[in-house]
Formats: structure tokens, sequence, C-alpha cells
């Protein structure tokens, strides 16, 4: 599990990290400000996000929460040493997964976070079953050429030709291009569901290929570039049909 911590006390989120690292987990990032957190989930694969409601700057953690939550759909647990009624009543309506108060122990922390991943689990299954989390995510295929595609803050316009393929990773989908590429919370049959058919092909559980981009074949490879992609033994009798080889 890839962790963001979001802490504007460098020495608690150091030590933060340093619990988490020694419990088995990753910590990808430590930011103190909602500015540079923002920057990191855009950039970097994050599954879960620790929030301290105290922050940096002119917003604060429950800001913070509210953009994870309508723009990112990851989970995140609030770190606080305030427990007011009025604090709490703010924290209730973003709906964490979980509230550590400090000082907080290991077990403490261990337990919140399982109970993240437990939730992660049950949330993505949810959101595979309804369609309204794609529109979410801006898969919008606007136009017969072309799709729009999210990156940080704004949808680039990309020319279907310009895909040359998507590769999945656990929930996650990049989609590559010949210029850049771009990095879904979407796992990678939904997106595939949304190009054309005759254009993109499954070839492997993890990757859908442009087949107008397939510079060569190299025994159960096929090449895109420097990129050689797998083909999966259910798949290599479809594929075969897809290429004339003498």
């Amino acid at each position: 599990m890839n962790i963001h911590i979001v802490e504007d006390e460098i020495l608690i989120a150091e030590d933060m990290a340093f619990r988490l690292t020694e419990l088995g987990y990753n910590v990808v990032k430590i930011n103190d400000n909602v500015e540079d957190a923002i920057d990191t989930l855009n950039n970097l694969k994050v599954d879960l996000v620790l929030i301290d409601i105290n922050l940096k700057g002119k917003k604060n953690g429950i800001d913070l929460a509210n953009i994870v939550s309508d723009h990112y759909g990851i989970p995140f647990i609030f770190l606080t040493s305030l427990a007011s009624d009025s604090v709490i009543n703010k924290v209730i309506q973003v709906k964490p997964t979980a509230f550590l108060l400090k000082p907080f122990n290991d077990k403490q922390v261990q337990v919140a976070i399982e109970l993240a991943k437990q939730n992660m689990s049950a949330s993505i299954s949810e959101k595979n079953i309804d369609k309204s989390d794609l529109e979410s995510k801006k898969i919008d295929l606007q136009e017969q050429d072309f799709i729009f595609l999210k990156k940080q803050n704004a949808y680039v316009k990309v020319r279907l030709d310009d895909i040359l393929w998507l590769e999945a990773e656990g929930n996650y989908t990049t989609i590559y291009t010949k210029d850049d590429s771009f990095i879904y919370s979407v796992v990678l049959h939904k997106i595939e569901e949304q190009l054309p058919e005759d254009l993109f092909k499954r070839i492997h559980r993890s990757f859908v290929v442009n087949i107008k981009n397939v510079t060569g074949i190299k025994g159960n490879m096929l090449i895109i570039g420097d990129k050689q992609i797998p083909v999966s033994k259910t798949n290599r009798d479809d594929v075969s049909r897809l290429f004339q080889v003498i």
C-alpha cells in the first residue's frame, strides 16, 4: 500500500513515516500543505492519505479531505490532537475511513490502515459496477477520433491514434501515448470498454494495445517502439489473426 502523509509538524510526519515503513507500508511522500499534497496526488500512485487537520497555508486538512473524496476517490485517515465537538462534527461530514487521535501507537495505526484497505476494496467493487464512476474520472470520448484525458487539473485532447497502449497495475490503469502518460484509479477493462474495439485489443490481462502502433512481433511479444508487451496464451490466437505475417 502506497501511503501519502500530509502533516505540518515534520517530526510527527517523520515518526509516522518510520512507523509505517516498519509495518511494511510504502510512504510515497510527506507534504505539509494542501497545494503540495494535490501535486503529489496528481503525479504519484497513492492508495491512502493520512491527513492532519491543521496544515500550513489557507486550507486545512478538512478542505483537503473534501478534495480527495470528490476528485480522487482515495480513502483517507484523519490525524489530530484536537478532539472538540465542532472538529469531530466537521470530520464526520467528510466521511474519513478512520480517525487517529495523537499520540497514537503502532497498533492503532495498523488497525486504522487495515480498515482502510478493507473499505477501499469494497469501494472499488462498487465503483466498478457504477458507470457514474467513469463519468467522475472524465474519461470522455467527445469526438470519434479524440479522447480527453485528465492530467493534473486539466483535460488534454489526445488523438486515439496517438495512444500506444494501456497497462494495468492492480486497480490503476496507465494510458501511454506518444508524448505522455495518464494514470487513472480505474480498472483496465472499464477504460477498455470506452475505446473503439477495432483499434484497441486486449492481448494480456494487464495490457491493451493500439494495433495501429504495433511496430514488430518477437515470439510471444508485441513491440511498440522500444516497449515489448507480452501476449498471454489465451489471447495468442486472436492476436495472430490481427496481423498478416509472411
